[in-house]
C-alpha cells in the first residue's frame, strides 16, 4: 500500500464547512466507502435505508436545537449525497486509549477502530480555534464533532464508545432498545460535547468539569490528559452520571470499550474488536514506549482489522504524532507536529 502524507490544514478563523469546501472529494469518498463497508449488499441496504435514516437524524438534531446543525446542513448541501447526517451521528466503533506517564509528562494514547474503510487514508490534522484557544483536531472533512485532539498547554482528549447497556434480552433487541433511549434524549452527542470542550475549556480542570457534568445523548468514555503531574483520567459516562478513574501517581490508566467503575453494572462489553484483550494490553504498556519516536508498540490485539488511526499527544510539550491505518497496514506516513509551530505560537 502506498503511504500518503497526512495533510495539515490551518482552519483558524474558519469552520469545518470551509474544510469540506476545500476537500469535497475526500468527503464523498468517505461517505461512499462507509456505505460499502460490508460489500455489495451493504451498499444496496444503505441506498434504501439512508434517506429514512438521514431524515430521522436531521429531525433529531433540529428537535434538540443542536448547536452544530447548521454546519451539518451545509455539509449536506455541499455534497448533495445521502449519508452525511448519519455519518455525523455514527457511533458504532471501538477504540483503545489511555493516559501514560513518562517521568513528569503525561501523554494521551489513542487508537481508533471503525468499520468504515478509507478513514486512515484520508485523515487530517486540522488547526482550529475557539474562545479558549487553538487546538489540533485529528479529523476528516464533513465531520462536525471532535473525536481526538490536542490543545497545546491546555489538554489532550479523545472519545471511546461505551459498552452496550443490557436489557435482559439479546444483542439485537438491546441495540434497538438503546437506540430508542437515545432518540428520546435532548442532550449533545458526545463528539459535539468534546468539540465544545476544546473550544471553551481554558485548562484541564475546566475540561474535566465539562466532561463530567454536562449531559450527553448516549453513554461514552472520555480520555483526558493535562500538562501537570497527576493530570490524566478516564471519565466513564452515562447520559447524566459520571465515574472517574485517575492516573494520580500511577503509570497509566487505560480504556477500551467497557466500564471499570460502578457504572459497569447493567452493561456488557461490545462483542467486537476484543475489548477485554485490548484493554489488558493497553494496561501493560509504559509511558516511555508510548512517547517513543514511532508506533512500534502498536501490535495486535490493539492493532486489528478495523484500526484507522493512531495518535500520541502531549499537550505540555506540544508533541503530536499521528498515523493513518487501513486495518493492520499503515496507510500514511507518521505525522509529527513541527515544534516550530508550537514554539512560534507560544512566543506570540
Amino acid at each position: 500500500m502506498i503511504k500518503n502524507t497526512i495533510p495539515f490544514v490551518d482552519l483558524r478563523g474558519k469552520t469545518p464547512v470551509d474544510l469540506l469546501r476545500s476537500y469535497p472529494d475526500s468527503a464523498r469518498t468517505l461517505v461512499t466507502a462507509a456505505r460499502r463497508s460490508y460489500g455489495y449488499w451493504s451498499h444496496m441496504v444503505t441506498a434504501l435505508a439512508l434517506p429514512f435514516i438521514d431524515k430521522k437524524s436531521h429531525a433529531w438534531l433540529q428537535a434538540n436545537n443542536n448547536p452544530f446543525l447548521h454546519e451539518i446542513e451545509s455539509f449536506d448541501s455541499i455534497l448533495g449525497m445521502r449519508g452525511i447526517y448519519s455519518f455525523n451521528l455514527s457511533y458504532e466503533w471501538g477504540c483503545t486509549s489511555g493516559a501514560y506517564r513518562d517521568e513528569e509528562q503525561v501523554a494521551l494514547m489513542r487508537v481508533l477502530d471503525w468499520p468504515f474503510p478509507k478513514l486512515g487514508k484520508h485523515v487530517m490534522v486540522v488547526l482550529q480555534d475557539g474562545k479558549a484557544g487553538e487546538f489540533y483536531n485529528i479529523t476528516w472533512p464533513g465531520i462536525s464533532g471532535v473525536f481526538n485532539a490536542m490543545a497545546p498547554m491546555r489538554f489532550s482528549a479523545a472519545l471511546n464508545l461505551a459498552p452496550m447497556r443490557r436489557h435482559g434480552k439479546n444483542i439485537v433487541t438491546d441495540w434497538f432498545k438503546n437506540r430508542k433511549i437515545a432518540k428520546q434524549q435532548k442532550a449533545l452527542p458526545p463528539a459535539h460535547l468534546l468539540r465544545q470542550v476544546f473550544e471553551h475549556a481554558e485548562d484541564y480542570n475546566a475540561a474535566k468539569d465539562m466532561l463530567i457534568k454536562i449531559p450527553i445523548a448516549v453513554p461514552a468514555i472520555f480520555i483526558l490528559t493535562g500538562i501537570n503531574f497527576g493530570e490524566g483520567c478516564i471519565i466513564e459516562r452515562t447520559e447524566n452520571d459520571a465515574a472517574v478513574r485517575e492516573i494520580a501517581g500511577g503509570q497509566q490508566v487505560a480504556a477500551s470499550n467497557q466500564f471499570h467503575t460502578i457504572l459497569e453494572q447493567g452493561t456488557k462489553p461490545r462483542p467486537f474488536f476484543n475489548s477485554e484483550g485490548r484493554w489488558q494490553q493497553a494496561c501493560s504498556l509504559q509511558g516511555h514506549e508510548i512517547m517513543s519516536s514511532g508506533f512500534s508498540w502498536l501490535v495486535p490485539p490493539i492493532l486489528n482489522p478495523y484500526t484507522r488511526l493512531c495518535m500520541v499527544a502531549d499537550a505540555a510539550s506540544g508533541k503530536l504524532m499521528v498515523q493513518g491505518f487501513e486495518g493492520v497496514t499503515a496507510a500514511t506516513e507518521i505525522f509529527n507536529l513541527p515544534q516550530k509551530l508550537i514554539q512560534g505560537r507560544q512566543a506570540s
